[in-house]
């Protein structure tokens, strides 16, 4: 969940209600600690982090709005990819 404009008229929520979500994620979270490090699985090295933190903490789930940059590496470690909008749906069924 984003800030941007473009962002907020997909989710309709008003800056507020973002800060409260964001605040409450944020408060659930939890820090990984990197152990391994898995590189170069992706064509972008600024994102690296971003796998291997899901995987170093065994997540099921990465939800990320760049699936297609990380499917295929995300597939080597089992490790589920969806978009913010995809899990919802998911999660509502």
């Amino acid at each position: 969940m984003h800030q941007r404009a473009e962002h907020r008229i997909v989710h309709g929520l008003d800056l507020e209600a973002i800060d409260r979500f964001l605040a409450g994620l944020a408060s659930a979270c939890q820090a990984v600690d990197v152990r391994f490090q898995w590189r170069p699985q992706l064509s972008d090295p600024k994102v690296e982090l971003v796998l291997e933190t899901a995987i170093n903490r065994q997540a099921d789930v990465l939800v990320i709005h760049n699936v297609s940059d990380f499917a295929l590496a995300a597939r080597k470690f089992g490790l589920r990819v969806r978009r913010p909008g995809q899990l919802l749906k998911e999660m509502r069924l």
